[in-house]
């Protein structure tokens, strides 16, 4: 079943989103002819128009149909069948905005060791931006793969360069050697699609074009092939359970920058969404109940290894392992609510997990720590960190109320169509994963006091905080505009696997 296109010139009159993936080039090329005193100026201005440009895509964006909107076409290298192919759909354009709004507050929240060489924090984290806003609108996959790769570039540098941990140069090389070991099935899985396509139309132009492919008859077998290539390669950037063990050390040792987009931007799930199932819809069909317990054996890991956790840093990481699982069980659910549900899951952590990691990067520009052995009775000292900190957690944990409840509960009940036992596992290691963040907590904020006194939150933490904590509230109560953005979206995903599964019987 094709996709229809709009083009970007019939919605907004000029190319939005190669503006947005240019913009913060121009602005790293701006940041070297600038003098050092009006670097952070330029960084500003720049994620400031990101986000300005993201708020108007969604503003132009057509609800309530399936079709590829904005979309832009030009040949880049006719000879491989590559073209400049972006665009966007309810799916994607979920992310953007939300890639752009991080960027602008980590700029804001400027971390300690943004100040040392801040023309070269700021070119990274702008890079890195464009990368990811790359990621989401690509609809050819080399340049899918081209953006991909990118995204490693300046994350080793933020690591290694403006890292607080002792270990950060260990943590950056093993986060690179990680992401290109799951590289190669990628590069693999693209090679054996588009020698496919080329050999039904003869050439290779547009052999790679992700439209024409999912109109594309693929062979069961390739299909298999396909499906395994890319979930693996999408499971360590995930990260998914047992490919998880970079993050942790990436979060200890890296600045907060970097594990605001690890937690947040969950590349590695969208690119199941996009890619993986879609291609390999009958594959998928197959190996659905693998899917489901793969998932489910990473909640429960990660939710009971958060519990025995005494670092806050680490405790988060263990904690987005086991919602990498729960998104996980609902992709491969493979009904609408399921589908639904994992992206709601992923938007929320976007906006809960990001902020915890804002604020404990805040808590250990105090303490120098974010061991709890080292904490307690925050409350009593900073009144606003543990307010912003307690309704970040509800979101975590998805209480009703904030933006975690309806994105779980869209996502548990798609499960519990595909597998009743399998979910109910699932919502006991949520649980436990609450009981760990709840503990945690306690212990840090509200138990005995430690002897350090510890300022409360800055004008700037305060408005970043403030930003975040608003977000989980209205789409915890008002859930929705963002629902009915990627409904129509999520049922064209699922109408076209059960198309090519009926074709192929």
């Amino acid at each position: 079943m094709p996709l229809n296109e709009i083009m970007a010139l019939q919605q907004v009159g000029f190319p939005i989103l190669t503006t947005l993936i240019l913009l913060p080039v121009a602005a790293i090329f701006a940041l070297l002819v600038a003098p050092v005193s009006w670097s952070r100026r330029v960084g500003y201005v720049a994620a400031a128009l990101e986000l300005a440009l993201s708020v108007l895509l969604v503003a132009r964006f057509r609800p309530g149909v399936a079709d590829m909107q904005f979309v832009e076409r030009a040949s880049w290298i006719p000879t491989l069948g590559v073209n400049w192919h972006v665009g966007v759909d309810g799916i994607s354009l979920l992310f953007i905005p939300l890639t752009c709004l991080l960027t602008l507050l980590v700029l804001i929240q400027r971390a300690p060791s943004a100040k040392v060489h801040p023309r070269g924090w700021l070119a990274c984290m702008l890079g890195l931006q464009a990368a990811t806003v790359g990621v989401f609108a690509a609809l050819d996959l080399i340049l899918f793969f081209i953006f991909w790769e990118l995204t490693l570039i300046p994350t080793f540098f933020l690591v290694s360069r403006w890292g607080f941990g002792p270990h950060r140069r260990f943590a950056a090389v093993k986060y690179v050697v990680f992401m290109l070991v799951g590289s190669a099935p990628l590069l693999v899985a693209n090679i054996i699609l588009g020698t496919h396509a080329a050999r039904i139309t003869g050439n290779f132009v547009g052999a790679f074009d992700l439209t024409a492919l999912l109109a594309t008859p693929l062979p069961v077998e390739l299909q298999t092939q396909v499906l395994f290539l890319l979930v693996l390669g999408f499971a360590v950037k995930a990260p998914m359970f047992p490919f998880h063990t970079w993050l942790p050390a990436l979060l200890l040792e890296g600045p907060v920058g970097i594990g605001v987009f690890m937690v947040g931007v969950k590349l590695g799930i969208y690119g199941l969404v996009r890619l993986a199932i879609p291609l390999a819809p009958d594959a998928a069909r197959e190996w659905a109940t693998a899917g489901m317990a793969w998932g489910l054996v990473g909640v429960l890991y990660g939710a009971l290894v958060a519990l025995s956790q005494d670092n806050l840093r680490r405790m988060l990481a263990f904690l987005g392992v086991s919602h990498v699982g729960l998104m996980v069980m609902g992709l491969f659910s493979l009904n609408v609510q399921g589908v639904q549900g994992a992206l709601l899951v992923m938007l929320n952590m976007g906006i809960t997990s990001t902020g915890l990691m804002f604020l404990l990067g805040a808590l250990y520009a105090r303490t120098g720590s974010s061991d709890l052995t080292a904490l307690g009775g925050l409350a009593r000292h900073a009144p606003m960190l543990t307010t912003a900190f307690f309704v970040l957690a509800l979101g975590s944990m998805g209480v009703p109320g904030t933006s975690g409840f309806s994105s779980e509960q869209v996502l548990l009940l798609g499960a519990f169509k595909a597998h009743g036992g399998w979910a109910a596992a699932a919502l006991v290691g949520a649980l436990v994963g609450a009981a760990a963040l709840i503990w945690a907590f306690q212990r840090a904020f509200v138990g005995p006091a430690s002897p350090r006194r510890v300022d409360d939150l800055l004008p700037r933490e305060k408005a970043v905080a403030a930003v975040l904590v608003v977000l989980v509230l209205a789409l915890g109560l008002h859930p929705r505009p963002v629902m009915e953005t990627s409904r129509a979206a999520v049922d064209a995903f699922h109408q076209r696997l059960n198309l090519r599964v009926t074709a192929s019987r």
